[in-house]
């Protein structure tokens, strides 16, 4: 790392345990691309600069790791993940799948709450889109998807999502990194929540398929031309 993407300052500060603050910092990082994909990770440094112990360090990066946002690659330590064109198109229709799916159970079992809160998220997602907040939108999508597997009351969606949570993020953030596409995604995630609001299951999933497709080209096409990170 050329640069100190942190410092011990940005630590200690909240009451949240240690180890749990310098995850968030070292997670956001690599979600807001201040840590490139396969950038290594030195102990080292992350030592001197976050003032934490090398023990400490080793728990973060293995936390990491299982998250998926890390690699350990022998005879380089670890790096920040980067995900290939092929890995990245198997996630992608994994979520088409998932999400469709939790889509139509949100129809069938949402109570007015979850409907209202999906509501409420998707204009917090239009809001940043206008504003151009690239932290704030992964945030709002973030809460949209709380809201709709929340809602859809299925625990097998739940964890086998959750599962999968980092990476999708990882993604998400490469796709709204490209100009026009967090416009893109807050009109098409207005019409899966339009379907809902309506009590169409089907074209609620298919507006979320259409959603996620659309992520896909985006986020593929960056990562095959190598473009995973605005400039």
């Amino acid at each position: 790392m050329a640069e100190p993407t942190w410092s011990a300052d940005q630590v200690g500060r909240v009451a949240a345990p240690l180890r749990e603050q310098v995850v968030t910092l070292v997670r956001d990082a690599i979600l807001g691309f201040r840590l490139r994909p396969g950038q290594r990770l030195v102990e080292r440094e992350l030592v001197e600069q976050l003032g934490i112990s090398r023990p400490t360090v080793r728990e973060v990066l293995r936390q990491l790791a299982v998250e998926g946002l890390v690699t350990v690659v022998p005879q380089r330590g670890a790096v920040v993940t980067a995900l290939s064109p092929d890995d990245a198109a198997d996630l992608y229709e994994m979520r088409a799948s998932l999400e469709a799916l939790a889509v139509r159970r949100f129809v069938q079992r949402a109570t007015p709450g979850h409907v209202a809160g999906l509501r409420a998220a998707v204009d917090e997602i239009e809001r940043t889109a206008r504003s151009g907040e690239p932290q704030g939108q992964l945030q709002a999508k973030d809460r949209f998807y709380e809201v709709l597997f929340s809602g859809c009351g299925s625990a097998p969606l739940q964890q086998t999502v959750a599962g999968l949570q980092a990476r999708v993020r990882l993604l998400r953030a490469t796709s709204l990194s490209e100009p026009g596409r967090p416009q893109q995604a807050a009109a098409e995630l207005r019409a899966v929540v339009d379907a809902v609001e309506a009590g169409d299951e089907d074209a609620a999933a298919t507006a979320c398929a259409r959603h996620v497709e659309n992520a896909a080209r985006t986020a593929l096409s960056r990562l095959t031309t190598g473009g995973t990170a605005p400039p």
